[in-house]
């Protein structure tokens, strides 16, 4: 957003410094007459119950007359162009409490702005190339395929790894059947054995 008008646009600014308000609030009330009409954001003014209103008022009443004195301009033409509340300094008071301490009180200051000018004639809007959303649409198939692609792997990862531990069982199962059915026949041959010498 410019802060300034340049010299040659048909448009005039006014701006109130230092306001014993807070920005917030000011800003409420300067959004209910951006882009309106001059006279109706006067009667918007006349009818809002803010403490803001007061110095909007005066400084669209300013804007509307440095358009008329500076830039030559007929006041029933015109319209608020742009309007704005910047931040000021913070007067920073204390009150006292319980106990024998203090608590700060912010007193908030801020900066109202209002830019008065002509409605600038609009361009004819240029209807969109169908082009681009067919890119747009064919950039959309290629990400989802390649969120397959990266899904379809890692799911064959984790079955390959699932045979692998399933191999690793069925081995260890083979292992302990070899391991019993070799002391089965130790004991067997040890019984025989035994019996021989009975």
């Amino acid at each position: 957003m410019a802060r300034t008008v340049a010299p040659d646009a048909p448009e005039a600014i006014a701006t109130a410094r230092f306001i014993r308000m807070s920005p917030s609030k000011a800003r409420q009330v300067v959004d209910l007459i951006r882009g309106r009409h001059v006279d109706e954001a006067r009667q918007m003014l006349a009818f809002t119950q803010r403490g803001a209103t007061l110095p909007v008022r005066k400084v669209l009443e300013s804007a509307i007359a440095n358009a008329e004195h500076n830039r030559s301009l007929a006041a029933d033409e015109l319209f608020i162009a742009r309007a704005w509340v910047d931040e000021g300094p913070t007067l920073r008071r204390f009150r006292p409490r319980a106990m024998g301490r203090a608590t700060r009180i912010n007193k908030r200051t801020c900066h109202i702005s209002v830019v008065v000018g002509r409605p600038e004639e609009e361009a004819p809007v240029e209807p969109r190339r169908k082009t681009t959303r067919r890119k747009a649409t064919a950039k959309k198939t290629t990400a989802r395929k390649a969120t397959k692609k990266t899904t379809a792997r890692k799911s064959t990862k984790k079955t390959t790894a699932k045979k692998t531990t399933a191999k690793k069982t069925t081995a260890k199962k083979t292992t302990a059947k070899k391991t019993t059915a070799k002391k089965t026949t130790k004991k067997k041959t040890t019984a025989k054995k035994e019996e021989g010498e009975a």
